[in-house]
């Protein structure tokens, strides 16, 4: 224990001096929020690939592929192909070009000034700065899941302790803290997943003989994955069955489609100089994202064979059913004291990089979005409430951690990336592609596409929609096809995720509606296109 609180003293002492160099550094409004648009190409990889893969990705659906095995993988490839490549490559670049070309400093004013709309960027920093804590309360469960049971503590000091250590140098230290942070947390991340991989393989008697261990297993499967359709941990899941809807709508497709309209990853494209830094980035990106994912994925589906052949029980029940338990329990009884210490700070990192990113956005959201863009407040004082943006962000975060039931970091993260994709991903990708979108065509994609989202979650989507429970207050029954016949592909719906149909809808309507629509001023588009 002594140790664990040394090497956690150092690692605090760096991060803090990071910080201290970021808040140093940080003069103006552009410092603050795009970190002078001056990041090589190592640093603002290594701050996207952290924030994207945070302890939401290792400790949540980690656990997730404890729980159904190897399937989760596709998401993996997906983070490869969709979170990596398309990302940097065909949205970055242009988004680095018009972010420049607009004088842009966030996400939400990159669509606002794209589309000339005081409407498109209001509404889109509120929608972020009301559910970004919702994500950021998944990463804050995971982190303090992994010190509860690594240091003992209580998850409620663990979730208080980690958050004012935020704190402290997110408000004030700006975007160049969080990517400074971000680098140095990235390079510990990517050392302990190594030695994870290795390690829970050579447990097993290495690849071959892990894998046939696994898929040997098929009869200890719970009944309960069984009747959802879980066929084996290596196995995957039938065809159409309610768990192969999970897996793969939710999880495969809500994820991996949803990185491309995530506010926070999306700001750091306009933070490098150029585009030779992106096509750099592609090359560590595409190296540290599959690196992160893919170890988490694999080791949680085979810390069912660990576990068995040294507890003889599979990882959900040693976890007692929270699958959000699997990796941090499976990291300290089953791997070296040693590695645990190290680890522990793998998770800070990962933690800490994408809790920042997600305060910062969620308070430049609010200040910069919504205040000083849609309700006309001055520079100055946008920086003051971008500050206070970030402490509401935080202590909402807190509270959604607080509340939100067992086994959620994964059902959380996805519905986060889902709401952004449906919202923001059609009206993004026709401004950086298609001078012929409008301006009304954007204001009724994005309300369009937010509110089909929350309608799904709200009356369709059985998850959600039992736990919320305003469907059975209106209707008597928890979702609008839980009564339809059992198996049918109505009574299916309620296993699929709400971005499946909010994401085509709102691209229906950008279309649609644009070709109806005047078009914007010649002006304006040879303005955004003009770095293009």
């Amino acid at each position: 224990m002594t140790t664990k609180i040394i090497i956690t003293l150092i690692y605090l002492a760096i991060i803090f001096y990071l910080g201290f160099k970021g808040w140093k550094s940080s003069k103006q409004s552009t410092d603050y929020m795009l970190a002078g648009r001056q990041m090589n190409p190592f640093v603002m990889a290594m701050s996207y690939g952290a924030t994207f893969v945070s302890t939401s990705a290792i400790i949540g659906f980690g656990g997730a592929a404890g729980l159904f095995g190897f399937p989760l993988l596709w998401l993996t490839l997906a983070t490869i192909v969709i979170g990596v490549f398309v990302a940097m490559v065909f949205f970055g670049k242009r988004t680095r070009r018009m972010g420049l070309a607009l004088e842009s400093h966030t996400f939400p004013e990159l669509l606002g000034r794209r589309y000339d709309s005081r409407f498109i960027q209001g509404f889109a920093g509120g929608v972020i700065f009301l559910f970004i804590p919702v994500y950021a309360a998944a990463v804050l469960i995971g982190i303090s899941r992994m010190m509860e049971i690594s240091f003992g503590i209580p998850y409620g000091t663990a979730l208080i302790v980690i958050s004012l250590i935020l704190a402290l140098y997110v408000i004030t230290g700006g975007m160049k803290a969080v990517m400074y942070t971000d680098a140095f947390q990235g390079i510990i991340m990517a050392a302990m997943m190594l030695i994870l991989i290795i390690s829970t393989y050579a447990m097993l008697g290495g690849l071959t003989e892990a894998h046939q261990t696994l898929t040997d297993m098929v009869n200890l499967m719970p009944a309960k994955l069984q009747k959802g359709g879980i066929i084996g941990w290596t196995q995957g899941a039938n065809f159409g069955t309610p768990l192969w809807l999970v897996i793969y709508t939710t999880i495969v497709y809500g994820v991996g489609i949803g990185v491309l309209a995530q506010p926070q990853l999306a700001v750091r494209f306009m933070t490098v100089p150029s585009d030779r830094e992106l096509n750099r980035a592609v090359l560590y990106g595409g190296l540290f994202i599959p690196l992160m994912t893919g170890v988490a994925f694999t080791v949680g589906a085979l810390s069912n064979a660990v576990f068995y052949k040294e507890l003889g029980k599979i990882s959900i029940a040693v976890a007692g059913g929270n699958m959000d338990k699997i990796i941090p329990i499976y990291i300290e009884q089953m791997m070296p004291s040693w590695f645990s210490s190290l680890f522990l700070l793998a998770m800070l990192a990962a933690g800490m990089s994408t809790l920042s990113s997600q305060y910062h956005v969620g308070g430049t959201a609010l200040g910069r979005d919504f205040f000083e863009r849609f309700v006309k407040v001055s520079s100055e004082k946008s920086v003051i409430i971008t500050k206070i943006g970030v402490s509401i962000t935080l202590l909402a975060a807190i509270a959604w951690a607080w509340i939100l039931p067992p086994s959620i970091i994964a059902r959380a993260t996805a519905f986060f990336f889902g709401l952004c994709a449906a919202s923001f991903l059609p009206i993004y990708l026709l401004g950086l592609y298609w001078k012929g979108m409008t301006k009304k065509a954007a204001k009724v994609s994005i309300v369009g596409g937010f509110s089909a989202s929350m309608f799904w979650l709200l009356f369709v989507h059985a998850k959600e929609s039992s736990s919320i429970g305003l469907c059975k207050l209106l209707t008597g029954q928890d979702t609008l096809v839980s009564s339809a016949a059992k198996g049918s592909w109505i009574w299916l719906l309620q296993w699929v995720d709400p971005n499946v149909v909010a994401l085509p809808v709102s691209l229906a309507l950008a279309i649609g509606v644009a070709l109806v629509t005047p078009k914007m001023s010649k002006a304006h588009l040879k303005t955004c296109w003009a770095n293009i």
